[in-house]
């Protein structure tokens, strides 16, 4: 059996599953589309968490960036890791004891306000659509190489896949999908791991395979792999793997995926959909188990990853001859057709150089040799993981695998976050401020419209991304640490917070994390660009735009502090509710008060 054949079974078994899953649990209330009727047992809902949690940027994208730039973005894996503790510790529990199904919902009656309510609706969809360009670019990625299309037809399949069982099951369907695509995300993510780590170093579990030396048969056999793998690099031009950058810059970055995983209201949806208090707060610690399987794997994945691409690329050493044009190994080949990854032999020498060309010490190797460039001239990062079992060597089984999973970990975040924008609009916005004598039919029937039309926009925006899947998410943390994560926080520990204050807050942080985003990228602008690549000189205090999220927390906390001084107190109930959300006694069976 040809291995498209094979790629075409699998994905297509997987893919059953999910729509059998729908139509089993197919949402038939409000309360089962937005909040699968908060019957969902906590290991489960850790378990639909975690692949909600985990989407084409942990799966896809993360490993990618972590190979081609090393040590520093190990950031993304302590940012995200830590910004679950902290939901845990301060958001979970508390928004579950509210008894809301939305976190607009929750905004709009914590601060009393319509005009709060809008304004949290607004955020939700900005971050929520910056999100889900993400997951719509990972899966077409996956869907073109696997299936052999471009990358555009396959977003589209991606779309329609995800229409079905998201605009069929709401909450309730989504919850028992994404149980289902974590086993595959976890077993496709773990097994190419496995049978790599043991190829390079003979030891069977990644995380330990990193620090450990070279196995017989392989470059730089008896020294530890990390070593062995700072030396090709250094040898070519390139930084140390692990070398890091500005330590400022790293701890900026990490917090700023902290709270903007905290604040991150497709995520935060996912809490109230448990029975009781505790629960949410056990959800949290069994998602952070899950999680902790991939992102455990994941620096190992990219570091063998890298050094395997860069002994193909160079099979004797720098010193020795590159690989020749017709000596590429099949999976360059197979990868070319989507236009992810490019050769180009410049000098016309039958071989294929592989360097920093802008290293002055490569330069002056090159003008010896008769180089002409770096000739691996393109390389979507967002390849690797999925080309990984590929470029090992691995069985056929294994690649249809990997492509399961790439697709699963797409899918499942592509489906929450969609879900929590359908929400607010036929929730927060529809019922609430609209039409609030809306049956509970014409509700249903206005949420899944919303959904659908979300998902035109997410496909459309994501034929156009401004970059790599997991940096195009980098920026829906931003701005979800500058909008939702303050104004949660002081709705839960501040009873003076009024609503003044609270939206004046958000206003301030969307607004000028927005502006910072559109002043560097202003990718809406210029279709087709990859504006993430640029690197510019001339940024505030040298942020990056995807580093900026804690500069517009901080602004949000400061503007609602001041508001709020020079306004009305809330009135003594809010004062009251927000004392009893946090009383610890509330571990028992929530209320919705």
């Amino acid at each position: 059996m040809d291995q498209t054949t094979l790629n075409i079974i699998v994905v297509g078994l997987s893919f059953a599953l999910y729509f059998g899953i729908a139509i089993w649990a197919r949402a038939g209330s409000t309360s089962e589309f937005y909040a699968a009727g908060r019957g969902v047992n906590p290991v489960v809902n850790g378990m639909a968490t975690a692949a909600d949690w985990m989407s084409a940027a942990s799966f896809i994208s993360m490993a990618g960036l972590i190979a081609f730039v090393g040590y520093q973005n190990s950031t993304f894996l302590m940012g995200w890791t830590g910004g679950y503790v902290l939901m845990a510790m301060l958001l979970a529990p508390y928004l579950r004891k509210f008894g809301k199904f939305t976190v607009p919902e929750f905004i709009g009656d914590r601060y009393y306000s319509n005009t709060a309510r809008v304004v949290a609706v607004i955020s939700l969809i900005i971050i929520s659509v910056t999100y889900v360009i993400g997951q719509m670019t990972g899966a077409g990625v996956a869907f073109s190489r696997f299936l052999e299309v471009s990358s555009t037809n396959g977003l589209l399949i991606a779309s329609a896949v995800v229409f079905v069982y998201a605009v069929l099951g709401g909450m309730k369907g989504i919850t028992y999908t994404q149980v289902a695509q974590y086993c595959v995300l976890i077993v496709a993510y773990t097994i190419p791991a496995i049978f790599i780590s043991l190829q390079l170093t003979g030891n069977p579990i990644p995380g330990l395979g990193l620090f450990s030396d070279m196995s017989a048969g392989n470059t730089g056999q008896g020294t530890p792999l990390l070593v062995t793998l700072d030396g090709l690099l250094t040898d070519l031009g390139f930084s140390a793997y692990t070398t890091g950058s500005s330590p400022w810059l790293m701890a900026l970055f990490t917090l700023s995926l902290m709270i903007g995983t905290a604040g991150l209201p497709h995520v935060i949806i996912r809490f109230f959909t448990v029975p009781k208090v505790a629960d949410a707060r056990w959800s949290a610690g069994w998602a952070l188990v899950f999680i902790a399987l991939l992102y455990l794997t994941a620096p190992a994945v990219g570091a063998m990853a890298r050094l395997n691409i860069t002994t193909t690329m160079w099979p004797e050493g720098v010193q020795g001859e590159a690989v020749a044009v017709e000596d590429l190994p099949n999976w360059f080949e197979t990868w070319q057709v989507t236009g992810l990854l490019g050769v180009e032999d410049k000098n016309g020498d039958g071989r294929i150089q592989y360097y920093n060309d802008s290293s002055e010490e490569m330069q002056a190797l090159a003008a010896e040799r008769g180089w002409e460039g770096n000739e691996l001239v393109t390389f979507n990062r967002d390849i690797l993981v999925l080309a990984n079992p590929e470029i090992a060597q691995l069985p056929g089984w294994v690649i249809a695998l990997i492509a399961a999973g790439g697709i699963a970990a797409a899918l499942s975040t592509a489906a929450g976050l969609l879900l929590a924008i359908s929400s607010a609009i036929s929730h927060d916005l529809i019922k609430s401020v609209i039409n609030p004598g809306i049956s509970e039919k014409g509700e249903l029937v206005a949420a899944r419209i919303s959904m659908a039309g979300a998902i035109v926009l997410a496909t459309w925006l994501g034929l156009n991304p401004p970059g790599f899947a997991a940096q195009t998410v980098a920026l829906a943390f931003g701005l979800a640490a500058a909008s939702l994560f303050p104004t949660l926080m002081m709705g839960i520990f501040s009873k003076r917070m009024n609503s003044a204050g609270a939206t004046a807050g958000m206003l301030a942080g969307l607004i000028l994390t927005c502006l910072y985003l559109f002043t560097y990228l202003g990718w809406f602008f210029i279709p087709g660009t990859n504006m993430l690549e640029n690197t510019a000189s001339n940024y505030l205090f040298g942020i990056p735009p995807t580093h900026f999220g804690p500069i517009g927390a901080v602004a949000n906390f400061l503007v609602a502090y001041l508001v709020s001084r020079v306004t009305a107190e809330p009135p003594q109930h809010i004062q009251e509710l927000v004392e009893s959300v946090r009383i610890p006694r509330g571990a028992g069976a929530a209320t919705d008060h």
